[in-house]
């Protein structure tokens, strides 16, 4: 067994996106190939009504998949071939959006006004970008759950993991993606495919994932300048609050869990290794498709499939 290395520890930032949401942005609009096939990552979490509410209006996607994790709050969804409905907490859709779809996602928050979700967007394949649009809504009663005997709890949306598989299936990336949570002070390695990309996003308490033995705040001694043995404290890189990590390859991931526990979504998945051409909601292969893509969205032809 390989354990993974930490590559990177990113802390997601303040972004504006749709019609004026505030939210937190760990990685997109930039390095494909290191995320690769996954493209952008979004917390969109808000306390404020007023800062969420605006939504995400009628807009085009083609040539990618987009998951939508809620755990507080309501996301209403609709789209241009008829379909509707709304995720609650707990809830996962996994849309692949194929040859092209317009739909709006508009967020409500929960009866204290909080609202928190997550969207993951995967890339399509060359030979899946122009298949036909398809739904996946998946209620959270549907996600199995594990508990270790440690406390340790992972509900599984896609994926295999512990003798239990998620409820998403027939996706490009073939991903995992599991919601994690180590109780507090536990060190916990869980398996990992070598072959795929894999990152963390932890949102809940912080966790080491460097794989160190010692638990936070460990007691080391060394020897002083003056010959004397000191005792001091370990000190670690850990990932907090809105924190992405992203790790290099082996075949399985240590975190060793926090005073107050940690809480992060373990996702990975295959690597597609094609060109990507991509502006705003759509990812093409070529700049000549994505040109084609916009052309025709102009020309009221975009639609392909009803």
């Amino acid at each position: 067994m390989s354990l993974r290395p930490v590559k990177q520890i990113i802390e997601a930032t303040p972004t504006l996106e749709g019609a004026g949401v505030k939210l937190r942005r760990a990685f997109g609009f930039g390095k494909t190939q290191e995320f690769d096939p996954f493209l952008l990552f979004d917390d969109f979490r808000n306390e404020r009504p007023e800062d969420f509410l605006k939504g995400f209006p009628w807009h085009p996607h083609r040539g990618i998949e987009t998951i939508t994790y809620v755990l507080k709050g309501t996301v209403n969804h609709g789209d241009s071939l008829g379909n509707k409905g709304a995720l609650g907490a707990g809830d996962v859709q996994w849309m692949t959006a194929g040859s092209g779809i317009l739909h709006q996602e508009m967020p409500k928050g929960d009866a204290e006004g909080r609202m928190h979700g997550f969207q993951l967007w995967a890339n399509l394949p060359a030979d899946q970008k122009m298949i036909d649009p398809r739904y996946q809504d998946i209620k959270s009663a549907d996600i199995p759950e594990v508990i270790d005997d440690d406390g340790t709890t992972v509900r599984v949306v896609t994926g295999e993991f512990w003798g239990k598989k998620g409820p998403v299936d027939g996706v490009a990336a073939n991903p995992s993606y599991l919601d994690v949570y180590v109780p507090p002070g536990v060190r916990k390695t869980l398996p990992v495919d070598t072959y795929r990309t894999a990152f963390a996003y932890v949102f809940e308490g912080s966790g080491d994932f460097r794989g160190a033995s010692a638990p936070f705040g460990a007691l080391t001694e060394r020897v002083g300048d003056n010959g004397a043995t000191v005792a001091e404290e370990t000190v670690r890189d850990t990932a907090g609050n809105r924190s992405l990590v992203l790790f290099d390859t082996g075949d399985e991931v240590t975190v060793q869990a926090g005073p107050e526990g940690v809480r992060f979504l373990l996702v990975s998945g295959k690597p597609i290794s094609e060109p990507v051409a991509w502006y705003g909601p759509i990812v093409m292969n070529t700049q000549a498709q994505l040109r084609e893509a916009y052309d025709e969205l102009q020309r009221g032809t975009f639609i392909k499939h009803r």
